[in-house]
């Protein structure tokens, strides 16, 4: 990015724009700013009508009036850079997708103030990132557990931020997970519907409730199953996009995530019946075995459509040999 500031120039406002709010006209005229970023610049006195500074968003704009818009460099990025290897399945200009490995934090937060994406994303992107909201920073507008891996789009743009949330503000995206569970879901298919909201008796964890949550559907379907249908691998789609959705809803038809140490707990009667080699390589399981492997979008500003598929991780597919060894 330039050290210097940008100074856009739209074109005057029309007829059929007299009596549009400032903020509202220039995010037309200026796809490449969100709607709050120019209301940000307006507030600091940054845009001029017919020379004249204006710091009003809701002012109403007059037929031929030109703006003049300063948009100052962005501001570096508060989380710290760090050079982590990541694994890039696409990028360019607009955007980036990840396989995220587990164990890998996606954004710095008390307890994991770095070595997350969103470092590895700063270092990695550089110059290529054009800000959004005026800080130079990835746009992470959907997450993975630390301990889910699998697939992830950041917006390097505003605009690509922008028509990226749009979609899954419309759950328009596609996105597909893979999940080892314990039991073998009955039916074999179907859709799990349950608003998810704190816990109210954890509020560190998530739960289906009857009030306050927001609306939830995961659809899901049995692939296979080990060990006598003790343990099952099913893909799990989402409709929503909730914290913890999958596990949570999986859990709801008592059919939880090996490894899930939150939502998982198993019925002993489960783990006795196995022999020790496979009990053994359950329990030592890690993570919640849930990999995101599938990711399809419309990309935010040519339009094509984009569609990514990741391998199942080699410590779900080693744990899985071990499972079939019976």
């Amino acid at each position: 990015m330039t050290d210097t500031a940008r100074i856009l120039t739209p074109v005057p406002a029309t007829p059929d724009e007299a009596g549009d709010r400032l903020d509202k006209w220039l995010a037309v005229r200026l796809p490449e700013l969100s709607r709050s970023r120019i209301k940000c610049l307006i507030e600091a006195g940054l845009v001029a009508l017919d020379g004249a500074t204006i710091a009003d968003a809701s002012y109403r704009v007059k037929p031929g009036q030109a703006a003049r818009v300063e948009v100052p460099p962005d501001a570096p990025a508060t989380p710290e850079a760090q050079a982590i290897a990541l694994v890039v399945v696409y990028e360019d200009e607009d955007l980036i997708v990840i396989d995220k490995p587990p164990g890998m934090v996606v954004h710095p937060a008390p307890g994991s103030p770095d070595s997350t994406l969103v470092n590895a994303l700063l270092a990695h992107c550089g110059e290529s990132l054009a800000g959004i909201g005026g800080v130079r920073r990835p746009g992470i507008v959907h997450r993975l557990d630390k301990d889910t891996s699998g697939l992830l789009v950041a917006a390097k743009t505003d605009a690509a931020h922008r028509g990226l949330a749009a979609q899954f503000a419309a759950h328009s995206l596609e996105r597909a997970y893979q999940a080892l569970v314990w039991g073998l879901p009955n039916p074999a298919e179907g859709e799990i519907v349950g608003a998810i909201g704190r816990n109210p008796h954890d509020r560190k964890s998530m739960a289906i409730v009857s009030h306050g949550g927001k609306p939830a559907l995961t659809r899901y379907r049995l692939l296979r199953g080990f060990v006598g249908g003790a343990v099952s691998l099913v893909e799990c789609r989402l409709a929503t996009g909730r914290t913890h959705q999958i596990r949570v809803h999986m859990t709801s038809i008592n059919n939880p995530l090996v490894g899930d140490r939150t939502y998982g707990r198993v019925r002993s009667g489960r783990m006795v019946r196995l022999p020790e080699a496979q009990r053994r390589a359950l329990n030592a399981f890690p993570r919640q075995a849930l990999h995101a492997y599938l990711l399809g979008f419309q990309h935010p500003t040519r339009g094509e459509v984009l569609r990514f598929e990741s391998l199942i991780p080699s410590d779900i597919n080693d744990l899985m040999k071990i499972l079939e060894t019976i």
